[in-house]
């Protein structure tokens, strides 16, 4: 499925001009239809899988706890 810029910026919560920027760029694939870019959302699955996976992993890290540390108790 393609869709245009607007679309795809909201998709990956990134502003329309930084994915207009990766698209002359050459890091986002689009092809120009003669008025406007489109983009095949297929190259955004890794993306988004990425995304979670750092999610998940911020949450673990949120709520594991501190250790104590051992010198603390080390008062000669």
């Amino acid at each position: 499925m393609y869709k245009n810029v607007a679309d795809t910026a909201k998709d990956i919560s990134m502003p329309e001009q930084q994915v207009m920027r990766y698209i002359l760029d050459g890091r986002i694939h689009a092809v120009h239809d003669g008025e406007q870019f489109l983009i095949s959302s297929d190259q955004f699955e890794r993306y988004h899988e990425q995304l979670e996976r750092i999610k998940e992993e911020i949450e673990i890290w949120k709520n594991t706890p501190i250790p104590e540390d051992i010198d603390i108790k080390d008062e000669d």
